[in-house]
C-alpha cells in the first residue's frame, strides 16, 4: 500500500476529493465490473480486508519472537486491561469475549486515555495502537509504567509506543503498519489472544489460529472482485443493505462482538449509519425498533404475495442477525462464550427473525462457521468487512478516505 493511500485512510485527504453531496444512488451495475470497482478504489481497501489470514501467519511469527509465554512466570495478574481505541479497543472486546465468562479474572476494554484510577502493580496494561502513537494508548502506557503494573504493548515498529515499551523495560510486539487500523484487525488481535493465552486466560491452540487464518482466506476468495453478487456473499449483502437502515444484532456475545465490528466498518467505510447490539439486550427494548416509523410497515401496506421489490424501500428497517450456533452442533458446551443455554439463545434469534417478517422487515441472517470460538468469529468478520466497502463503493465513496475525520482532529488538535 502506498504512503498517500496510508496518508488517506488514516483521515488525512483533502475533504474536496472524497465528494460530498446529498442522497446518493446505488450504482449496482459497478458491482458486476471489475475493472470499475478497481478504479474506483484507489487506495486498495478490498486488498487490505482480503489480507486476514496473511496477518494472523504473521503476527503469529512476531509475537513468537517476543517471547510471550514468559509473562505467565510472574503469575496471574488481579486484571487485564486493553487501552486504545477504535479497532486497538475492539481487541479487547475479542480477548474478553475469547476468554469468556468463567475467565479467574477480569478483562476490561478501556477506551479513553489513560487506565482506570484502581489500576495498581497487581494489573497488566495491553496497550495496543496500530499507528504506535494513538494518545490514548501512549497515556495507558505511560500511566501503567509510573504505577507499576506489567505491561505489554503492541503497535507499529519503531514508533513512539516502540520506544516507551523500551523505556519501560516491558515486552513489545511490532506490527508492520500495511493498511489503517480497521483493516489491521488480524494484526492486532492475534498478539493481544496470544498475551492472554500465556497469561492462562484463554484456551486456545496454534490449530485454532491456522484454522481462522484459513477461513479468512476462503471467505476473501469468495468475496472477490471478479464474483458477481449472486456468487459473491458480500455484494449480495451490501446490496441487501443499500437503501435502508441497518440494524444488526448479534445472537451471542461473540456474535455481538462482529456485529459491533460491522457497525464500524459501516460507518468508516460506506458512511453509513447502523445500529448494533446482542440479542440479549435487543429482547429488552431495542426490538421496539421493529414497530417504529422505520420498521412496521401499516397493515394497509403488507402484501404477503408480493414479491421482494427490485430496488429497497428508502428509510426503512434492514435487520442483520449474526448467529453463532456453532457450538450446538459439536462445540464443546465449555468453549462457549455465554453462560445460556444455546437453545435460548437459538430460539431468541428465530423469534426475532418471526417477529421481523411479521412487521414486513426484512431481514438477513449469517451464521457462523467453524469449530473454535476465534474461528467462528473470523467466519463473522469476513463477509461483512468486505460488504462495507462493496456498500461504499456503489455509492461512488473513496473507503479509504475519511475526510471528516480529518476535519474532527483540525478541531480537537490544539
Amino acid at each position: 500500500m502506498t504512503d498517500d493511500a496510508l496518508r488517506r485512510s488514516a483521515g488525512d485527504a483533502d475533504p474536496g476529493t472524497a465528494g460530498v453531496s446529498g442522497h446518493r444512488e446505488v450504482d449496482e451495475a459497478l458491482l458486476d465490473d471489475p475493472a470499475r470497482i478497481d478504479a474506483a478504489d484507489p487506495g486498495f481497501m478490498l486488498r487490505a480486508i482480503a489480507s486476514g489470514g496473511p496477518q494472523i501467519r504473521e503476527a503469529m511469527a512476531l509475537a513468537s519472537e517476543a517471547d510471550l509465554a514468559s509473562l505467565g512466570d510472574e503469575g496471574r495478574p488481579r486484571s487485564v486491561v486493553v487501552a486504545g481505541v477504535g479497532t486497538a479497543a475492539r481487541t479487547g472486546d475479542i480477548l474478553a469475549t475469547a476468554a469468556g465468562p468463567r475467565c479467574p479474572v477480569p478483562v476490561v476494554a478501556h477506551r479513553s486515555a489513560g487506565i482506570p484510577g484502581w489500576v495498581g502493580a497487581a494489573d497488566m496494561v495491553l496497550a495496543v495502537s496500530a499507528s504506535g502513537r494513538s494518545p490514548e494508548a501512549l497515556a495507558a502506557a505511560e500511566a501503567a509504567a509510573r504505577r507499576g503494573a506489567r505491561l505489554v504493548a503492541i503497535g507499529a515498529p519503531e514508533s513512539e509506543l516502540a520506544a516507551l515499551a523500551e523505556r519501560a523495560r516491558a515486552p513489545f510486539i511490532p506490527v508492520p503498519r500495511r493498511a489503517p487500523a480497521r483493516a489491521s484487525l488480524w494484526a492486532l488481535a492475534v498478539p493481544v489472544l496470544l498475551a492472554g493465552r500465556a497469561l492462562g486466560l484463554v484456551r486456545m491452540a496454534e490449530a485454532d489460529l491456522v484454522e481462522a487464518a484459513t477461513r479468512l482466506d476462503d471467505d476473501a476468495e469468495r468475496c472477490k472482485i471478479n464474483n458477481d453478487a449472486f456468487t459473491n456473499p458480500a455484494k449480495s449483502l451490501a446490496l441487501d443493505l443499500a437503501g435502508s437502515l441497518p440494524v444488526i444484532w448479534g445472537s451471542t456475545p461473540l456474535a455481538a462482538v462482529a456485529a459491533g465490528r460491522f457497525a464500524e466498518m459501516l460507518a468508516a467505510n460506506a458512511r453509513y449509519p447502523s445500529v448494533s447490539d446482542s440479542l440479549l439486550e435487543a429482547g429488552r427494548g431495542s426490538v421496539g425498533l421493529l414497530d417504529g416509523v422505520f420498521g412496521a410497515l401499516a397493515e394497509s401496506e403488507r402484501d404477503i404475495f408480493a414479491d421482494e421489490p427490485e430496488t429497497p424501500q428508502g428509510g426503512r428497517l434492514r435487520l442483520v442477525i449474526l448467529r453463532d450456533d456453532g457450538f450446538e452442533s459439536g462445540t464443546p458446551a465449555e468453549d462457549s462464550d455465554s453462560d445460556e443455554p444455546p437453545a435460548v439463545e437459538s430460539r431468541r434469534a428465530e423469534a426475532v427473525q418471526q417477529l421481523a417478517e411479521r412487521r414486513g422487515v426484512r431481514c438477513t441472517v449469517l451464521r457462523a462457521e467453524g469449530a473454535s470460538p476465534l474461528e467462528r468469529l473470523a467466519s463473522l468478520t469476513a463477509v461483512p468487512d468486505f460488504a462495507s466497502v462493496y456498500l461504499a463503493l456503489a455509492h461512488g465513496f473513496d473507503p479509504m478516505a475519511v475526510p471528516a475525520v480529518s476535519e474532527m482532529k483540525d478541531f480537537v488538535t490544539p
